[in-house]
């Protein structure tokens, strides 16, 4: 992997865009994880991904 933990997809076909997926990564920023969104052409979705190789902080907490 390149060092991103993908959180969640969403189709960007969707008649909302990017909105549902920046929604979800703005959420998970007031939560203290650093999730920014990111276009996947290959499969046409939007990922909400966190940078980085460790645990995230929700891991750590369950």
């Amino acid at each position: 992997m390149n060092g991103r933990r993908v959180l969640e997809r969403f189709p960007a076909g969707g008649p909302r865009g990017s909105w549902p997926a920046e929604e979800f990564a703005h959420a998970r920023r007031q939560e203290g994880l650093p999730a920014e969104v990111v276009m996947d052409l290959a499969s046409d979705m939007f990922l909400v991904v966190v940078r980085g190789g460790g645990e995230a902080a929700g891991d750590a907490a369950a």
